[in-house]
């Protein structure tokens, strides 16, 4: 008589989680606009020109945690938005971004496309995103307001109750202020658009897109175990048309990995609101498991000890006008 040991086991459950090279530190030297190539670049030579002024401190941000005589691997980039509004084309932009920083010193990596964050390679990023939120539930509400998955609007606590109607012959049910989860002495309520539905599509908010960049940044993109984002070399002259530009390409052939185990974002003051956005966002998504223990081991084999809040990796500067 045989005995036969049969075990069933789902094909998630051993998906092989792919791997990706990292550097210490990715640097964001700009996220462009339309508006920033206005008067001859002058608006773009200025934020570059401000920007350069912090850079001999980056070598050392990037240092931190390592013992010597290892030195840091630094990595830079920039997204330019061909999301919400199309100008120029890549052969014409990126070539005057590249010259606009050389002329201070500033050697530029990578390039990314804002909206290859919303949609690439037949998969919906920002809903993949959205789809690891998890969201705190509210305290002593009434369930009036629709879920995260209905609204498009995520929350960093509790909200003031809605005003609905009152039975007969009772008082109004009394106003309550929002409150941030965690407990803080006095709160700093966020109430986040994700996205609008419009006419014919949905319309990804400037947030949500930022959070994308950030995972992309951060390495924890993956789509069924596979690698998302990375980035390409090309070959010949720049395309014509930002849908002919891969998601993310590679100036610089020298340079080191695009994916970092922390960021470095400079930017100016107006985007401030919108950083507190990310950081709300990337505060309640959850990287899958296999992921968070993969790059853990690889930062602990460099004798790194990574915070194991995605958030807290994100470093900024905030530069005025």
């Amino acid at each position: 008589m045989i005995d036969v040991d049969v075990r069933f086991q789902e094909a998630a459950a051993v998906r092989r989680t792919e791997s990706v090279a990292y550097s210490h530190l990715s640097v964001e030297l700009g996220h462009f606009y339309a508006d920033d190539f206005g008067s001859g670049c002058q608006d773009l030579r200025r934020r570059f020109a401000r920007i350069a002024d912090w850079s001999p401190a980056i070598p050392a941000l990037a240092r931190q945690g390592l013992s010597a005589p290892r030195q840091p691997r630094i990595s830079t980039c920039f997204m330019v938005d061909d999301y919400f509004h199309r100008f120029g084309s890549p052969r014409e932009v990126i070539p005057q971004v590249q010259s606009a920083a050389a002329e201070l010193g500033l050697v530029l990596d990578y390039v990314a496309r804002e909206s290859s964050f919303a949609r690439h390679g037949g998969v919906e990023l920002a809903q993949m995103v959205v789809d690891t939120l998890v969201v705190e539930p509210p305290r002593h509400t009434t369930g009036s307001r629709p879920p995260l998955s209905e609204s498009g609007w995520l929350s960093n606590g509790m909200r003031s109750p809605g005003y609905v109607d009152a039975p007969a012959m009772t008082l109004p049910r009394p106003w309550s202020p929002p409150v941030q989860s965690g407990d803080p002495r006095h709160s700093i309520f966020v109430d986040i658009e994700l996205w609008s539905d419009e006419p014919q599509t949905r319309e990804w908010a400037c947030a949500l897109l930022a959070s994308v960049w950030q995972m992309a940044r951060l390495g924890v993109l993956r789509h069924r175990g596979q690698t998302l984002m990375q980035p390409s070399r090309l070959t010949g002259e720049l395309p014509a048309d930002w849908d002919e530009l891969p998601a993310i390409v590679q100036l610089n052939p020298t340079a080191a990995p695009f994916c970092a185990y922390r960021t470095l974002t400079l930017m100016d003051t107006q985007y401030l609101p919108v950083e507190l956005a990310v950081r709300t966002i990337l505060g309640q998504v959850a990287v899958p498991p296999a992921v968070a223990q993969q790059i853990t081991r690889r930062a602990g084999g460099e004798g790194l000890d990574l915070p194991s809040e995605l958030v807290d990796r994100l470093s900024y500067v905030f530069i005025g006008g």
